[in-house]
């Protein structure tokens, strides 16, 4: 089902020499967001001969920013009630002092493996299998982990792939068809298969039901706690965007599940989430106006945070 016609944003009537500034801003703003300058990072470039090809789902749901972020940060949330997947994250990362550039690399993932060719894809799976092999550790309870266990990988991956695919749903395509929402599953188990998940789902009955399957396993406790007050207290870039970043954030918080609102002890205001949906919607529309503008004769896709 096509996406309901809309009228024209004001700026998009606006002369081409007076609207490619405020384009050029928004958009490079995106840009830099997600791609390190000092490491020569630019946005990845859309290639035909990838996992996936321009006809793919997964080209059309990762190719939103906002869609993204919003489903970022609420995956993120799903993610850390894995007891197995925050040690792995508490044990061996530095995201307590560099928040952004561990969201900055995941995002770099899903775009290399999303519009990337297929060696760029390869290569960049494999490196993450090479750094979860080293990821190993205990539980508070004694228990081993492992980051490349196969049951671990497969929550991290469904609840990616779901969290994705709601932020598309939510804020770009709200009449997706049933057929392009499981289409989406199958291409993603690409990729969540080549990192050793297992089972992977796919179709979104099956991915529901290894959401579900999984709940008994999921916890929280204080380290639970800090990593979302770091996820969603996380600024980044100018002060002026600091209150759009916690719209985001408010927006992937209503986006979670309301038993995982619960078990991670936030609220889900009545009155606030209209407001909330309405501002989030806003913003996408004017992030998908700048770069309408931008990718005219580009193959740069725009870049997909995770």
């Amino acid at each position: 089902m096509n996406r309901p016609v809309r009228p024209p944003l004001r700026s998009e009537r606006l002369p081409d020499r007076l609207s490619r500034p405020v384009r050029d801003a928004i958009a490079g703003r995106v840009v830099r967001l997600f791609n390190d300058p000092e490491r020569g990072e630019r946005p990845v470039v859309r290639r035909p001969d990838g996992l996936f090809g321009a006809g793919s789902v997964a080209w059309r749901v990762h190719g939103d920013v906002t869609g993204m972020l919003v489903g970022g940060a609420s995956s993120l949330l799903l993610q850390m009630l894995h007891p197995a997947v925050l040690a792995g994250v508490w044990d061996h990362s530095n995201f307590r002092a560099d928040m952004h550039g561990r969201l900055r690399r995941t995002a770099r993932f899903v775009a290399v493996t999303t519009f990337g060719g297929r060696e760029e894809a390869a290569a960049a799976i494999d490196r993450v299998r090479r750094i979860h092999d080293r990821v190993t550790g205990l539980l508070p309870d004694g228990r081993a982990y492992a980051a490349n266990d196969s049951a671990s990988l497969a929550w991290v991956h469904v609840t990616g792939a779901v969290s994705f695919l709601e932020g598309w749903v939510r804020y770009a395509e709200p009449g997706m068809s049933a057929a392009d929402r499981d289409r989406y599953f199958a291409e993603m188990a690409q990729v969540g298969e080549a990192l050793g998940a297992d089972p992977v789902p796919r179709d979104r009955q099956a991915a529901q039901r290894l959401i579900a399957d999984m709940r008994t396993e999921l916890a929280v406790d204080d380290r639970t706690r800090e990593v979302a007050r770091l996820v969603l207290d996380q600024r980044t870039g100018a002060a002026a965007t600091h209150p759009m970043q916690g719209l985001l954030m408010q927006a992937g918080v209503d986006l979670l599940p309301p038993w995982a609102r619960r078990m991670h002890g936030l609220p889900a205001p009545l009155l606030a989430r209209p407001l909330v949906r309405a501002g989030t919607f806003g913003m996408a529309e004017t992030v998908r106006w700048a770069f309408a503008g931008r990718e005219k004769g580009s193959s740069e896709a725009s870049p997909p945070p995770g």
